[in-house]
């Protein structure tokens, strides 16, 4: 039975990756290291992990790349590290599904308070007891965050779903760029509008690849809504 909360930490930093863990350690975490892509897979895969802090700049399969083969099956909270500090790095690991970035060099005390305000978010979403929602022929399982439309299922990165959800709980209801950002986020609006637009287009593609409707629809200037 499992008892401690999990973190795994993978970077291909050795000193990093031992740093990130003595802190860990102190907070009582279960601590589980990766150096590479590669192996963090066969840990996920292995493991139950509630939380993950992976490193993007990895020799073979990087950070993003591990990222993506994550969110095609798990939703566990992931902290993106990178020596990179531009916004278009930290918007491209957000669209891909990561719930928070932190640039290096970082302070590891803020690192484990970010990491335990994600699992607190994780399982608080978790444990709410929603129903399901119907817009025209989709439905949004809040329970299980799957969407159908009819029979056929359509996945989402944690982000993208988060936002649906959102729109889907206000049917007809514009809302803004910072409303959305805030809310799903749970951060400070400021400069947000490429992310959430970002996020928009990924939700609208997979939606339209597969029912050929768009279902979110721009009010411009105002925001977007979720229409039948």
């Amino acid at each position: 039975m499992k008892n401690q909360t999990s973190i795994l930490i993978v970077d291909d930093d050795e000193a990093i990756r031992k740093l990130i863990s003595i802190y860990l350690k102190n907070e009582a975490y279960e601590v589980h290291q990766a150096s590479t892509g590669v192996e963090a897979l066969e840990i996920v895969n292995q493991r139950s992990i509630d939380c993950i802090v992976l490193d993007i700049m990895m020799p073979e399969l990087d950070g993003l790349q591990t990222l993506m083969k994550i969110r095609e099956e798990k939703v566990i909270p992931v902290i993106l590290l990178s020596a990179k500090s531009e916004d278009l790095d930290k918007i491209t690991g957000l669209s891909l599904g990561a719930d928070d970035y932190m640039t290096k060099p970082f302070n590891p005390l803020e690192l484990a308070a970010r990491i335990k305000a994600q699992i607190r978010r994780h399982k608080v979403f978790h444990e709410v007891k929603e129903t399901n929602i119907s817009i025209c022929d989709m439905t949004i399982d809040p329970q299980t965050r799957l969407v159908k439309v009819k029979s056929q299922q359509i996945n989402f990165t944690p982000r993208e779903f988060d936002i649906l959800l959102l729109l889907a709980k206000n049917q007809e209801k514009v809302l803004s760029t910072e409303q959305i950002y805030t809310h799903v986020w749970k951060a400070d609006p400021y400069g947000s509008d490429n992310t959430v637009m970002v996020h928009i287009r990924k939700i609208r593609e997979k939606l339209e690849k597969e029912t050929g409707k768009r279902y979110i629809e721009t009010v411009w200037g105002v925001g977007y809504k979720i229409t039948c």
